[in-house]
Formats: structure tokens, C-alpha cells, sequence
């Protein structure tokens, strides 16, 4: 069987654990204040040019986003999302269970505008009952979406102009940002991204770590006792350092694009194939996962061979899968994919 269903089927890259060895017995303060946190956290300021940022590392993404989002609002605010969003369909209802409403925008592609975003405030504060309902305070994206879409710096900035201009918070999931920022066509890098939203993560677990997610919070409303709400929701490693020594890895010397590029680069060898085969696609994107729609007669000959994740029946006869290449698929396999592809009989 060759997995093609996620983008963390395997462990870390060899040079997070080469280090996590050479360090193994090394004391060091525990919760994130040891040296290599420290490094980490400099390394991410320096990178999105923003010295004013405060870092912070959690063990994942889901304890990242219910721990950035349930810090920032109070009992009666809610946070806008894509109905597609990963804190709507995919987190079981980790934020609804901290007191907090995801407020779903339709979307066909994985992202929402900046229109979209000023339409449902304004609807809500101009309703009579606006007491009577949840307030949108967050607007959350992820960046790329859950249909690997990215944003355009102009995206970004109008959604982020929205923002500021009624008092809303910008939460970026970065949990495949390596993956967005060496897309083909993308314009954004991380000083874009550090200057068009409030908070933001680097992802690391689906991009060559162990484990692991880099809050990065620009916004001085929200620094405040974060570390309180990061070990009240269970995100704080006590062996803190194996996160700073892994994002130290990741991004000291460009490691963790040279990853992003990589999988993309793959992912577009099966988007080809899938071109030249006839195939459409359920959203186009040019990050590392691709969403054909394949007959299912093909799907039934890669039973025991292939893996991917089932998106939805289009018709009856054929069904939009996800294939996802991640930071260390190799050649070969997606030699095999797409040599399968063009070959199958449909």
C-alpha cells in the first residue's frame, strides 16, 4: 500500500532527529523556557521580521486552535469560518465545547472574503436582536484551506482591513503553511502574513516534525496569560525543548520551504497526470493536495494499493477523492501513481 491519504503518514526529517539524539541528555528547563525555545522563537521573529512577536509552541493543531481561539473571545463571541474550515468539520467540536459558536460562510473553494466577513457583522450588529445572539470577534482562515486553496496578498489585506475596521480578529491556521508559501502563484511570505493578522502558526507536524505547532501572536490584545490558557487546554509539553529544537531545525536555514517545495512539486506531477488523463478536479488548487475526480472503476482496481481520502460522490459513477503528497514522498511512489493513472482502464 502506498499512502497518499495524509501529509504526516511518517515520522520527522532526519536532521530534527540527529539533533533530538545529540541533545537527548542535555538538562534544560521544562515548559518551553529553555534555550532552544528561545532560539526557535528568535529564529520565527527574525524570519517574519517582527521582533515585537510573541512565540509560543504547542503540541498540535487542534490544541492550537481551540487555545488561540477560546483566549481571545469572551463567553458570548464567536468565531467566523469557512463552512469547510478544520475547526468546523474536522476537530469534534473542540470550540463549541469551549463556549465558543463557529459561525460558518459558505465557500466552494475553502476560503471567505473579506465581503463575506463585513456582510455577516454587519447584519449581526444591525439586527434588532443583536443581544440575543453570538458576536462575531474572530475571523479564522486557514492558509492553505482545508481544499489546499491559498490567499493572495490581496485577500489577505482586504479581509485583515475588514478586521481592523470593526474591532474583529485575524487567526491564520498555519498548519500546511509550507506548503501555500512555495505554491505556484502564491504572493505571500511570512512578513506579509505577520502584517495582515493578528495571530497566525507555523505548522510543523504536517511539515517534517515530529510533532508541533509555532504560535505566533502580533496583536498585544492577545499576549497577555497565554501561557495560563496554553496549559489550561493541555497544549504545554513539559519536555518543552523537543519543540524548540525541532522548529529550530525546521527553519534556521530554509529547511522547512525547501520541504513545502518539494511536496508541491510532486503534488503537481499527479495534477498533470490527472490533466492529461481527462480527469477534473473538485477545486484546483497548487499546493500538495489534489482533488481529482476519479471514475470508480479506477478506485476499485486501487483497492490494496493506493490510499486517499474520500471527499464525495459526484455522480454515479464517480467520486472526488484528496491525494496528498507530503514533505518526504518520494519519486518512486509518485512515479507509480502517476504511471497508474495514465495506464487505467475507465
Amino acid at each position: 500500500m502506498i499512502r497518499f491519504n495524509c501529509d504526516y503518514s511518517e515520522g520527522a526529517h532526519e536532521r530534527i532527529l540527529r539533533k533530538l539524539m545529540e541533545t537527548n541528555l542535555e538538562q534544560t528547563p521544562g515548559y518551553g523556557e529553555d534555550h532552544y525555545c528561545e532560539e526557535a522563537a528568535s529564529i520565527i521573529q527574525g524570519l517574519c521580521k517582527r521582533e515585537d512577536a510573541d512565540v509560543h509552541f504547542l503540541v498540535g493543531g487542534t490544541q492550537a486552535n481551540m487555545t488561540v481561539i477560546a483566549s481571545a473571545l469572551r463567553p458570548h463571541q464567536g468565531v467566523v469560518g469557512a463552512v469547510s474550515a478544520h475547526i468546523n468539520v474536522h476537530e469534534t467540536g473542540s470550540i463549541e465545547a469551549t463556549g465558543h459558536k463557529v459561525l460558518a460562510l459558505a465557500s466552494e473553494d475553502g476560503k471567505i472574503s473579506a465581503g463575506q466577513v463585513e456582510t455577516l457583522y454587519l447584519e449581526h450588529i444591525h439586527d434588532e436582536s443583536f443581544e440575543h445572539m453570538v458576536q462575531p470577534k474572530m475571523v479564522y482562515i486557514s492558509n492553505p484551506t482545508e481544499l489546499g486553496t491559498i490567499y493572495t496578498r490581496a485577500e489577505l489585506e482586504a479581509l485583515y482591513g475588514v478586521c481592523r475596521k470593526y474591532g474583529l480578529y485575524l487567526f491564520v491556521d498555519g498548519a500546511r503553511l509550507a506548503y501555500g508559501l512555495m505554491a505556484e502563484g502564491n504572493d505571500v511570505d511570512l512578513p506579509v502574513l505577520a502584517a495582515n493578522c493578528d495571530v497566525f502558526y507555523i505548522g510543523g507536524t504536517k511539515v517534517g516534525a515530529l510533532f508541533g505547532e509555532a504560535v505566533v501572536i502580533l496583536n498585544q490584545e492577545l499576549k497577555s496569560d497565554f501561557r495560563y490558557h496554553i496549559k489550561q487546554r493541555g497544549g504545554m509539553l513539559a519536555k518543552g525543548r523537543l519543540l524548540g529544537i525541532q522548529f529550530s531545525e525546521l527553519l534556521r536555514d530554509g529547511l522547512y520551504m525547501e520541504l513545502g517545495r518539494h511536496a508541491d512539486r510532486l503534488a503537481d506531477r499527479i495534477r498533470k497526470a490527472c490533466t492529461d488523463k481527462g480527469y477534473p478536479f473538485l477545486v484546483y488548487n497548487t499546493t500538495n493536495q489534489v482533488f481529482p475526480i476519479m471514475p470508480d472503476k479506477v478506485l476499485k482496481q486501487w483497492e490494496g494499493r493506493f490510499s486517499y481520502t474520500h471527499q464525495g460522490r459526484v455522480d454515479d459513477s464517480h467520486t472526488a477523492i484528496r491525494l496528498c503528497t507530503s514533505w518526504i514522498t518520494s519519486e518512486e511512489h509518485v512515479d507509480i501513481l502517476v504511471q497508474d493513472i495514465l495506464a487505467c482502464e475507465d
